[in-house]
């Protein structure tokens, strides 16, 4: 698990992959659409296309000579379990120290 999620920090870290993932959630983009509406270079749009592939965040579809990309369902699953799991540490932790602080 520790792994997975180093893997999806590793995807969402940089700002263009991240609004990648916004415009990704309401539909399937090509290359050429997500440079275009990003406004970086398609080779740079297809570098971190494939760091998000790469990390299991989206699938491709090979359309003629056209890359169409889509959020894979669930991929941001783990995030949400981690997520979850550090509330509750966190909501552990606050309630030890008020015992401790008393």
């Amino acid at each position: 698990m520790e792994e997975r999620l180093a893997s999806l920090f590793h995807a969402l870290a940089d700002p263009n992959r991240l609004r990648m993932i916004e415009l990704l959630r309401k539909q399937e983009w090509t290359v050429g659409m997500m440079a275009n509406q990003l406004g970086i270079s398609q080779p740079q749009t297809s570098k971190h296309l494939r760091i998000l592939y790469d990390a299991g965040l989206v699938t491709v579809t090979i359309d003629a000579n056209r890359r169409r990309y889509a959020l894979k369902s669930q991929a941001l699953e783990p995030l949400d379990v981690w997520r979850t799991y550090m509330a509750r540490e966190t909501e552990q932790l606050d309630r030890l120290e008020a015992i401790v602080s008393q």
